[in-house]
């Protein structure tokens, strides 16, 4: 809305005698009724717009992981800790999708990101879990046929393989003593809509990135990432000297890169970036039934400040990155330093 003239002063030409006149109180109660009028438009527009913007939204949510029905869990904590979960979904994939994206024609889903956002009063931090986490999976009864297990060591990955969300759930909450209040996963197709909708992730490579399992090709330097290719260096972890734990140091970097990008003036501003970002990102976005759209802007908020500079991005403690089991190699965390870092997560404290 224009600025009102200074006090005392009418911009209306020339007023008697050749100087500048006094105002006039009945222009001035017009141009005033004016202005309130173009402001009750444009704050009605912006708030059904907003409010038309939350109903759909809101409805396209997928609730579909019932944290309520997991049975025992560990005592809920101080804060809110979210479990953001990347899978290999390939739903939403065409097969041309799958063969440009180097995504293969594996079915189901499998993690390819596993992390804890914890949020509170002393700050947020993120933790990243390595798939390939040597844990012990809790009994649990294969929902294809029904038969029971009896809780055994594993990959990470095998919880969430082997009983979706509701295991991965459950494996992470035994382990870390951390409980989660609210579920967030994403697929391949959303992960590779939302960058293409905010036009693409700048980032920089001190070397060139290959790897042909993933199809990342990417030069050294600075560049803007498309969907398909942050989607490659996010996957990639072959010429990562550190393997599993070089993954999750990109997926931070990139993490972070996005939230700065997406949180960019230009971005929130125009509807043409903003609508495809949210709609992309709600193609595969699956949430657990608690979770409404009030809890996910709090997780993105979250997810802006730990990645922003605001909050602590943190790897878990690792003993060996090589651990050798029947499962093959795995990693295994530094029990003394892990259950450290999560008794901070769970009583809302720094992590020394």
């Amino acid at each position: 809305m224009p600025s009102p003239a200074a006090p005392g002063r009418y911009d209306s030409g020339p007023g008697p005698r050749g100087g500048r006149g006094s105002r006039n109180p009945r222009r001035r109660a017009g141009r005033g009724r004016r202005y309130l009028r173009t402001a009750a438009v444009l704050a009605s527009v912006l708030v059904l717009g907003g409010a038309g913007t939350y109903v759909w939204a809101d409805t396209r949510l997928n609730q579909e992981v019932d944290l309520g029905a997991l049975g025992a869990r560990v005592p809920a904590g101080e804060g809110t800790t979210y479990l953001v979960v990347g899978s290999d979904s390939r739903e939403g994939l065409s097969e041309q999708d799958r063969k440009d994206l180097n995504t293969g024609s594996a079915e189901g889903r499998r993690t390819d990101s596993v992390i804890l956002l914890h949020t509170g009063a002393n700050g947020t931090t993120m933790v990243s879990l390595p798939r390939d986490s040597w844990v012990t999976l809790p009994s649990y009864v294969d929902p294809g046929t029904g038969r029971s297990y009896r809780a055994a060591p594993d990959k990470l990955n095998a919880a969430f393989s082997l009983g979706g969300p509701d295991l991965l759930v459950r494996t992470v909450e035994r382990n870390t003593g951390v409980r989660v209040d609210h579920y967030a996963e994403i697929g391949f197709a959303g992960f590779v809509g939302v960058v293409d909708a905010v036009g693409g992730v700048d980032l920089c490579l001190g070397r060139p990135v290959r790897d042909k399992d993933s199809g990342a090709n990417l030069p050294a330097g600075c560049q803007t990432l498309d969907g398909a290719e942050a989607l490659a260096f996010v996957r990639q972890r072959k010429q990562e000297a550190r393997g599993d734990l070089g993954r999750t140091r990109n997926q931070q970097r990139f993490l972070a890169a996005l939230a700065r990008k997406a949180a960019t003036p230009s971005t929130l501003a125009d509807p043409s970036k903003s609508f495809p970002t949210l709609d992309a990102g709600l193609d595969t976005l699956i949430v657990d039934e608690g979770t409404e759209l009030p809890d996910l802007m709090g997780l993105f908020e979250a997810l802006r400040k730990a990645t922003g500079g605001g909050g602590r991005r943190l790897n878990v403690p690792v003993a060996d990155p090589d651990l050798r089991t029947p499962k093959g190699s795995a990693v295994k965390w530094d029990e003394r330093r892990a259950r450290a870092l999560f008794d901070a997560l769970r009583e809302d404290r720094s992590p020394g």
